[in-house]
């Protein structure tokens, strides 16, 4: 009987060993998932803050061509010229048209917050058009540089196209690029 028992510890021996290495491989899966679900969190949360950024943006913009609707058809740029990165900013002048495009493109620029390494306070690569519709309707977009490729905007929105494609990477063919768009009626007094 000793003999019997002792055959059957012999060849029970390891097997808690493999358990616990089975638990560690089950353990390391489920931390790499939860990392994996952290990281796309942090880009989806990126994601937000930049479309809230360019939401503020074009409500901003919205509110200074109603306010000065005299000059609406002065703050049309159009949608191969538009306001923001990669320009230089107009001269802050005189009248409230000036003002309201150097302000509008500061802002786009992010200059509502600034660093030791310069303005971090906008969208990546803020770009805003002001289009003229007719009749006193006006289409403002603001435009902007998606973390990944998601699907490209629509074609009525113009504004900045092809400005985020990047030769070798997933952004091509404007699938980084996002837009908000509003439509502002000008009512002639």
């Amino acid at each position: 009987m000793v003999t019997y028992m002792a055959n059957i510890f012999r060849k029970e021996q390891g097997i808690s060993l493999i358990e616990v290495l089975v638990t560690l491989v089950i353990l390391a899966v489920g931390m790499l998932g939860i990392m994996g679900m952290q990281a796309r969190l942090q880009q989806s949360e990126a994601e937000v803050y930049q479309r809230t950024q360019a939401l503020i943006l074009l409500q901003d913009m919205a509110s200074r061509l109603a306010a000065n609707r005299n000059q609406a058809a002065s703050y049309v740029t159009g949608p191969n010229s538009p306001l923001g990165a990669g320009m230089t900013c107009p001269a802050s002048g005189a009248t409230q048209l000036e003002r309201d495009r150097a302000e509008w493109c500061n802002a786009l620029q992010g200059a509502a917050e600034t660093d030791a390494t310069g303005n971090v306070g906008a969208m990546l690569g803020g770009r805003g058009c002001v289009e003229s519709l007719g009749s006193g309707q006006y289409l403002i977009t603001v435009a902007w540089q998606g973390l990944g490729a998601l699907t490209a905007p629509p074609s009525g929105a113009a504004c900045a196209a092809n400005s985020y494609n990047l030769a070798g990477s997933e952004c091509t063919g404007d699938l980084c690029r996002r837009v908000v768009t509003t439509v502002v009626r000008v009512a002639t007094l």
